[in-house]
């Protein structure tokens, strides 16, 4: 018999009227290119007040043995026990609105049973939208405007951004069950997949947090900070540039990806900036694997650079 999945998490007994916010979330643990949707959580708990206003059951839904946390050993005793968190934080934006953040590593299991509860919290706060943001590694330049793939429960919510695939199969994750139940229960769903160039996505790409944020913004109307988030992509972008500029094999890379961007958006009729099977380029995994290469050798230079938090 399957449980009740409101026993999954606790709600604080303090909870103002939420009638019509928003809730944001980002999971840890599937991909996230440039760890955009990271970043952009850490950026608005940085930036904003906040406090927990439900806590779910990590000791049900994570398996500690694939995802160890981190204990502290002092000189001859156990100090501290660094425990993972599934959380709801409550926020207000600019402008003084409430809005939700659900952050935490992504459950290993009883997906279904999460998915329900977090459905539950959306009807008794009377959430109005869902959105989840992460990033992707796409075949495009840092020197040109990051795209983004748009996805929602009505066509309605998505229709001022471009399509990219019409059909693909990735694997599963929390975030996309969440968007889907969602929509089958009713309710507004959405979610933003930023475009990071493949060879910066195992860094720290603060660039493709920005993209998100905007996206964020337009979609919910929200009121968001952006000077932090905008000065560590300025410094992330100097970084890649002065890595660039010492290596003409990653300026020949740049160049080509920056050609084959370019030939896209200009194209009448072209509504993808993916790589046509056609174009004799490297394949993303040679580009990629030439960008690690170099920026592995970077890694005792001292400055700040796309791998700073």
């Amino acid at each position: 018999m399957a449980l009740d999945p409101e026993n999954l998490y606790e709600v604080d007994s303090d909870v103002p009227d939420l009638t019509g916010a928003v809730l944001l979330h980002y999971f840890d643990g599937f991909m996230d290119a440039g760890s955009a949707g990271q970043v952009l959580a850490e950026h608005l708990l940085k930036s904003h007040e906040h406090r927990v206003i439900a806590r779910f059951d990590v000791d049900d839904l994570i398996d500690y043995r694939s995802r160890r946390p981190v204990m502290t050993f002092a000189t001859d005793h156990w100090e501290d026990y660094q425990a993972p968190e599934l959380v709801v934080h409550l926020l207000h934006d600019s402008s003084g609105t409430p809005f939700l953040l659900l952050t935490g590593p992504e459950p290993d299991r009883r997906w279904e049973a999460f998915a329900a509860a977090v459905r539950s919290l959306v009807e008794r706060w009377g959430v109005r939208l869902s959105v989840g943001m992460h990033g992707i590694p796409m075949g495009v330049p840092h020197t040109r405007p990051l795209g983004l793939v748009a996805h929602a429960s009505r066509e309605e919510l998505v229709a001022d951004h471009p399509k990219f695939f019409n059909r693909v199969q990735v694997p599963g994750n929390i975030a996309g069950l969440l968007e889907l139940r969602l929509a089958e229960a009713g309710h507004d769903a959405m979610g933003f997949a930023v475009h990071v160039p493949h060879y910066l996505a195992q860094s720290t790409y603060p660039a493709a947090a920005l993209t998100l944020l905007k996206a964020i913004t337009d979609a919910t109307g929200l009121v968001l900070p952006t000077d932090a988030l905008r000065e560590s992509a300025r410094r992330a972008d100097a970084e890649i540039e002065r890595q660039v500029v010492e290596s003409d094999e990653v300026a020949q890379v740049v160049r080509a990806l920056e050609r084959q961007y370019d030939m896209f958006t200009e194209a009448s009729g072209k509504e993808s900036l993916l790589l046509d099977p056609n174009e004799p380029l490297p394949s993303a995994d040679e580009l990629g694997a030439e960008f690690e290469r170099f920026l592995a050798e970077q890694q005792e230079r001292p400055g700040p650079g796309p791998q700073e938090h």
